[in-house]
């Protein structure tokens, strides 16, 4: 007894149903890549104003200070240095997202408008390899963007980590 298009067709929805959805994965990371460019630009006004605070009473004491800054600047900088090649993969991994979604989105759609068509046509390998392949779109993109947000967390907890170094040491 060979298998039709019909007996695939709940996974055919399902497939599609996910797929359409796999265009709001984007929202999975786009909190966490706000998150951390807002936590750099408030780090570095931070800075800035240890920077322009008022002098020291001693010069000692402004020295001293002034290569506090300096270094949490350093600090700073070579975090900024670091998520700034990871920002711009930010970016072309979410419109990666988009393209699986709209792919997967629509081949589901294909399959679904198929399998009603040909309910009782009978489902050949291939038929199954699409419907694979239809999943493997949503998979893709909940893995690119679960990575995406994870390192925006590392980069945002890091710079909290210098933030709060800052408030300790000045």
């Amino acid at each position: 007894m060979s298998q039709t298009w019909g007996d695939f067709q709940a996974v055919v929805q399902l497939s599609a149903g996910l797929n359409v959805a796999i265009l709001s994965f984007v929202d999975i990371s786009l909190p966490a890549i706000k998150e951390r460019r807002r936590v750099f630009a408030k780090a570095q006004q931070e800075l800035d104003m240890h920077r322009s605070a008022p002098g020291k009473v001693t010069s000692a004491a402004q020295l001293e200070h002034d290569c506090q800054v300096d270094e949490m600047n350093q600090k700073l900088y070579l975090l900024w240095k670091e998520s700034s090649s990871f920002s711009s993969e930010e970016d072309s991994l979410i419109h990666s997202t988009g393209i699986l979604g709209f792919i997967g989105a629509v081949l589901s759609l294909f399959l679904l408008w198929y399998s009603a068509e040909y309910y009782d046509a009978s489902i050949s390998v291939t038929g199954k390899f699409v419907i694979g392949l239809s999943f493997c779109s949503l998979i893709g993109a909940f893995i690119i963007n679960f990575m995406t947000a994870s390192q925006a967390s590392v980069f945002t907890k890091q710079c909290n980590q210098i933030r709060e170094e800052m408030r300790q040491k000045l």
